[in-house]
């Protein structure tokens, strides 16, 4: 629940057309009452056009992507555009979507994007690395493009983590206009892949040298997911996913493992309000059951982990963005079963696209919005 405090407004200075922006931090609420800890939310930067994701930099500073194919870089109260990235073809939920620093950035400087390729006939999910330098993007390369453009405009992905390895997870959406290709593993759509710091295919992935499956596949079956963290204790992959109307999902992955998209799920078709699938196959051996399904529609898009102690009576849980809902969902695990959950931030900020944790133990949060903002997440006291 709110406080009744009034909301703290600074004025945003900026000089037209010219960057950088200068910013002021505000103050949207000092105290949001939850079950164990109050918490004080901050709007660190807006004036983002569809932002999709937020990487925290080592110096304070902050890298987000914008759908249409932007990335600012957030420091010193100010928002600078980053040059030299890659083209996007942007249409519905493609452009530039996930960053992510490579593990030793400190050292190499490599910044990966995911985004979308093509024309308005045809796109696919693609992966890039470029070195940051200042506010550029040098020696920039394309390291992975799915094997099969289709029809813009839908379910893409894309998230992006690191495994303890070194190798690097990414997920590709099924694509929306045939579902069923999510169930080929010789197809990229509908899948998790792991791939080499310069995307090439680790050698122990588990389909490589199989003739009908894909050499980067990690896993299969999956619709639509936009939501990733591994967890750094145990080296466990968590996800969420978008399921159809209903049948959002919670899902700890396996190698090699075919999720059910869209052969058994508990969504219905949004035109026809029919199930997908058969639900009562959740079960088979040949198909991996979700840990939780968010009900009612959640539209899950950004995961987080509370790993640091900032948080002491979060240590562990998930925390999940949700577009539809407008909300985080808090997620408590006892191993692999959820035994709780918390509604925080309803229609606070609108539309969340990402939850992230910072270096500095602060959750970050993007919402979805052609004026969106980067938030910051405190206790309160």
């Amino acid at each position: 629940m709110r406080s009744n405090r009034p909301v703290t407004t600074l004025a945003v200075l900026a000089l037209a057309g010219v960057t950088p922006v200068t910013l002021a931090e505000t103050v949207i609420d000092e105290r949001i009452d939850t079950e164990y800890q109050d918490l004080r939310l901050v709007q660190v930067a807006d004036g983002f056009e569809y932002p999709w994701s937020v990487a925290a930099l080592p110096d304070g500073g902050y890298l987000v992507t914008e759908r249409p194919g932007r990335l600012q870089h957030v420091v010193d109260g100010e928002i600078r555009e980053i040059s030299g990235v890659p083209d996007v073809h942007a249409q519905g939920q493609g452009g530039l979507l996930d960053v992510v620093l490579h593990p030793d950035f400190e050292s190499n400087g490599w910044v990966y994007l995911t985004y979308s390729v093509g024309d308005s006939d045809a796109t696919a999910t693609a992966l890039a690395r470029g070195r940051l330098e200042g506010s550029e993007l040098v020696d920039v390369d394309k390291l992975f493009e799915q094997d099969r453009r289709s029809s813009p405009g839908r379910h893409y992905g894309s998230r992006l983590a690191w495994l303890e390895d070194g190798t690097l997870l990414m997920s590709i959406g099924d694509r929306g206009v045939e579902p069923e290709r999510a169930q080929d593993p010789g197809d990229h759509a509908g899948t998790i892949l792991r791939l080499n710091d310069d995307g090439s295919v680790p050698e122990d992935n588990p389909f490589v040298d199989e003739h009908e499956a894909l050499d980067e596949i990690y896993s299969w079956g999956h619709r639509n997911v936009q939501g990733m963290i591994v967890d750094p204790a145990t080296n466990e992959i968590w996800v969420t996913e978008h399921g159809p109307r209903g049948g959002d999902e919670l899902n700890l992955i396996q190698t090699g493992q075919n999720y059910g998209w869209p052969a058994v799920t508990r969504g219905r078709d949004y035109g026809t309000q029919e199930q997908f699938g058969d639900s009562a196959r959740r079960h088979e051996e040949d198909m991996v059951a979700p840990i939780h399904e968010f009900l009612p529609t959640h539209a899950p898009s950004g995961l987080a982990q509370v790993t640091v102690d900032r948080f002491t009576a979060w240590a562990g849980d998930l925390l999940a963005g949700g577009l539809r809902s407008e909300r985080v969902r808090r997620v408590v695990l006892d191993g692999d079963e959820v035994v709780h959950e918390e509604e925080l931030f309803l229609q606070t900020i609108g539309r969340i696209r990402d939850v992230r944790e910072g270096p500095d133990g602060a959750i970050y949060m993007l919402n979805d919005s052609d004026d969106g903002g980067l938030y910051r997440v405190t206790p309160a006291d």
